[in-house]
């Protein structure tokens, strides 16, 4: 039996009136007047990199004109962004989006946005206007672009997309339960939804999500300056790369996510802040008992029975006919939030921080924030609930922040599984207060760190300890190969410039190998004499046996390893997590068999030899950077130019992440995700910063700025940053108005 009472099918009459692409809407002449007034409020800066330095009188003139050069630059991710956010991606993409989309506007409802919009203080009224002004003067300017299905934008709907994380906490709701619970036989797809996505050849994609933040204390650093690295891992070009700056005290500088108006990840002149995904237990499901009386559903709390909320939704998606044609839910909710799915006779609610105007205006505030004191009191609204936070500042402040949203919890209910939504001790208590968290301000040590590792070594000894907190503060069950590997790094003695600090976040290092290859050889060398391995792979354990465990574009044992470790990864993954390790350190405890670890690198040499014509394969031959077309999708050619790079994945320990696969008809293996904005920043009297950004600022293959910036990408060079006005003026390529 599904769970979907009054599901019903409606389809549009007028097909024909949606057929791709649509057209943007005809704005009034008072909104032409009203674009145009404030675009000359706005000017924009273009630099030798094709990057925008947007300047206005006020802030809401800041925002009007970045989301205007963010549309200049690829208005097609601003537009699928809104799409994915507001539920609406079926519209351009078909059927198969239609779960996405209800999952989606299970919390982007828009009347309760359009709601929330109006009830916004003004100072957050004025900046979503203006957000979607700049978006549609963008579309007004340009009538050749042409939209999928988002001809218009409205000032709340930026409140869909409030926290700037690549999936968000969203997609932990599991789109094949929620397609079986509201019931119909639909292809479930969508982005951001494979826990796991294969190559060719089946081996899993392995590249952990996630970003790398460090913060440097002047007693540290050779110019008695605070230093901060910033280095998101996300898939590439998710985020633009801007400067906004407005007379009312705005200058901020680093990574937006397309169709955002603030700095996610970045710096003002005073101050510089870095997310890295978090392993906190924000996200809770609860088992709720129901019962059908008189037609209606009811849920069972605290020893009676309490209506099941419901709220039709209407999900619209393109047909194969090119139309669009829609589809009426009825979606549930229960105190703790919407039902999602079924476990057995139970419904599953699920509950996440939904707070969009509070989420908005935190994101926003915190950029304009000079000082520790003034960053912890925008934390108060605990709205960053998937992040930590890196920070550092011009008066010598470090610190990790550990995530923002975290509820107070009965500790004696296991909060990593369901818990019994009729019982009332699993009611949340609020929210434990910033000093409740395991932060570390200001360590003697004079350093913290988080490479989306747990958060007990974020300053080595200094850190809080694990059993001072419950278990749901953060659910990471042991340290990360890239924890390892920077723990090691900033444990050594050293003063730091921002150029040694580039250095030592693209270590070479591999710690995993460094644990895992030992055993190999170990196998290898109590193989008996007659054994057929010992001759067939004696020349590959020749090679690794020599190896420092370092990668580099020439190195063969780099090919070897990543081979054979993702073959042994993939037969023994599993076992790891009872044993309570990481699947590397479970390799490198001797666990796994000497045959299974063999057999691994025979299928490593073999495939090697297939798909390159030897084994003996620099890594560099097969690790590439290419970028040679706008889609969304990654779209890859062996025949055509490509840049090697010697850093891997994440998985290995390698701090500089490069997360790399085979597409559906090449060999080599191209990276798609991984460093994707790398930015050092060094806070004194003046504000000094180095950075480079996977590919180039244009979505546009037609401009010089398209794939500019590869060859330093790739090389894990960095170029420098002209923050202030004068720097921006030296080295412009284009100055101009929105609209001009």
């Amino acid at each position: 039996m599904r769970f979907h009472s009054r599901v019903t099918e409606v389809f549009a009459l007028l097909l024909l009136a949606f057929s791709l692409p649509v057209r943007a809407q005809s704005p009034s002449p008072a909104e032409i007047a009203r674009w145009e007034q404030q675009a000359q409020r706005v000017e924009i800066i273009r630099d030798r990199w094709g990057i925008a330095h947007v300047y206005g009188k006020t802030d809401a003139d800041a925002v009007f004109g970045m989301e205007y050069a963010q549309a200049e630059d690829d208005f097609a991710r601003i537009e699928r962004n809104y799409l994915v956010q507001l539920g609406r991606l079926a519209e351009a993409e078909g059927e198969s989006a239609l779960w996405q989309d209800l999952r989606a506007r299970l919390y982007a409802d828009p009347d309760s946005l359009k709601a929330a919009y109006a009830r916004a203080p003004a100072s957050l009224q004025v900046l979503m206007d203006a957000f979607a002004d700049g978006l549609n003067y963008f579309l007004y300017k340009h009538p050749e672009v042409k939209p999928r299905a988002l001809a218009r934008f409205e000032p709340w709907m930026a409140l869909s997309f409030t926290e700037g994380s690549i999936g968000g906490d969203i997609e932990r709701i599991n789109l094949g339960q929620l397609a079986e619970f509201y019931g119909a036989p639909a292809r479930v797809g969508g982005a951001g939804d494979a826990a796991v996505t294969t190559s060719p050849a089946g081996l899993p994609a392995l590249e952990p999500g996630g970003s790398n933040g460090i913060a440097i204390a002047p007693k540290l650093a050779v110019n008695g300056h605070a230093l901060l690295w910033i280095n998101p891992h996300t898939s590439f070009y998710f985020r633009s790369e801007l400067q906004m700056a407005s007379e009312a005290g705005l200058n901020a500088y680093g990574a937006v996510t397309w169709g955002q108006f603030f700095i996610y990840q970045g710096f003002n002149e005073r101050a510089g802040w870095m997310h890295t995904s978090s392993g906190v237990d924000n996200i809770d499901w609860f088992r709720e008992t129901v019962v059908q009386k008189g037609g209606r559903w009811y849920y069972r709390h605290a020893g009676r029975d309490v209506r099941l909320a419901t709220r039709p939704v209407t999900i619209r998606y393109r047909n194969a006919e090119g139309g669009l044609a829609a589809r009426t839910f009825t979606a549930y909710f229960t105190r703790h939030g919407p039902v999602v799915a079924r476990q057995g006779e139970r419904w599953l609610s699920v509950s996440m921080m939904w707070d969009p105007a509070d989420a908005l205006t935190q994101s926003y505030t915190r950029t304009k924030a000079t000082t520790l004191a003034e960053y912890l009191q925008i934390m108060e609204l605990h709205t960053n609930s998937s992040n930590n936070t890196l920070y550092a500042n011009a008066a010598g402040d470090i610190a990790y922040l550990h995530s923002n949203y975290i509820p107070r919890r009965d500790p004696s209910l296991d909060w990593s599984e369901p818990v019994d939504g009729s019982d009332a001790r699993t009611d949340y208590r609020g929210v434990h207060a910033v000093s409740e968290t395991p932060n570390v301000i200001n360590p003697r040590i004079g350093w913290v760190y988080n490479v989306n590792n747990w958060p007990w070594s974020a300053a080595g000894p200094e850190t809080p300890k694990r059993e001072q907190y419950p278990a749901y503060v953060d659910e990471g069950r042991w340290e990360t190969p890239r924890g390892v590997h920077a723990l090691r790094l900033l444990s050594e003695p050293k003063q730091y410039t921002i150029e040694s600090l580039t250095e030592l976040s693209h270590d070479s290092w591999l710690p995993a190998f460094a644990g895992m290859v030992p055993r190999l050889v170990q196998a290898y060398d109590a193989l008996p004499a007659a054994r057929p391995e010992r001759a067939s792979l004696a020349a590959p354990i020749a090679v690794l046996r020599a190896w420092d465990y370092r990668y580099g574009v020439s190195s063969v044992a780099t090919s070897l390893a990543v081979f054979w470790g993702e073959d042994v990864l993939r037969r023994t993954g599993r076992a790891s997590r009872p044993a309570g390790v990481g699947p590397e350190d479970h390799v490198a405890s001797g666990a796994v068999p000497g045959d299974t670890l063999l057999a691994a690198l025979s299928s490593a040499v073999q495939r090697l030899a297939n798909d390159f014509g030897t084994w003996q394969t620099p890594w560099g031959e097969i690790n590439r950077f290419q970028r040679i077309s706008p889609d969304i999708a990654g779209v890859f050619d062996d025949a055509k130019p490509s840049i090697p790079v010697g850093f891997t994945a994440s998985t290995w320990g390698s701090l500089a992440a490069f997360g790399a696969r085979p597409g559906p008809n090449t060999r080599r293996w191209y990276g798609q995700r991984g460093n994707s904005f790398v930015a050092a920043v060094e806070f004194g009297d003046s504000v000094r910063a180095r950075a480079v950004s996977a590919g180039g600022e244009s979505g546009d293959p037609a401009s010089p700025h398209f794939n500019d910036q590869a060859p330093l990408y790739a090389q894990g060079f960095l170029r420098d940053v002209y923050f202030y006005r004068a720097d921006v003026e030296r080295h412009a390529e284009r100055k101009y108005r929105p609209g001009a």
